[in-house]
């Protein structure tokens, strides 16, 4: 089964802007919550143009898997005392919008996850994964190059030695 085109730039646009929704409710997100998950959209600017590059879609997948493990402790330790705090304000239905949005973000980066991998892949990463006994890798080594044609008496050929 063949993966939808997805467009690096439309998942960077997705995150960005469900990012600044959920940063709509003043208050109620901590700092952290701002500055890791802008700082990640910044590397995916990066990977946006340069794109040959391996490190950049790299870290840009990395810092978005670490952004997944700090959104959900941000939002298990803030959300439920910003909820009764709002319910008293007039505003409360921004909060719910505000938190909708920041937990939609957080639904959707293992999806965005798995498409940035494959992009990843697509560009020449390498997928190897050592776990002590069990190896997984992508061994390339087997696999004869086509960029240049030999003719076949010239690869019989050994070279001499004295």
């Amino acid at each position: 089964m063949e993966l939808p085109a997805i467009n690096l730039k439309a998942i960077i646009f997705v995150h960005w802007l469900l990012t600044i929704f959920a940063c709509i409710f003043p208050g109620w997100l901590p700092d952290a919550y701002y500055l890791s998950n802008f700082l990640v959209l910044a590397v995916g600017v990066w990977a946006v143009a340069q794109r040959d590059s391996v490190d950049a879609i790299f870290m840009f997948m990395v810092g978005l898997v670490v952004t997944i493990v700090l959104d959900i402790l941000i939002l298990a330790l803030f959300y439920a005392h910003a909820e009764q705090a709002s319910e008293t304000l007039p505003q409360r239905d921004l909060f719910r919008f505000s938190g909708g949005m920041a937990i939609l973000s957080l639904i959707l980066k293992p999806l965005s996850c798995f498409f940035i991998y494959h992009m990843y892949l697509e560009r020449g990463g390498e997928c190897s994964l050592s776990l002590g006994f069990v190896t997984v890798s992508r061994d390339r080594s087997t696999y004869q190059t086509i960029d240049h044609t030999d003719t076949p008496a010239e690869q019989d050929k050994l070279p001499s030695r004295y």
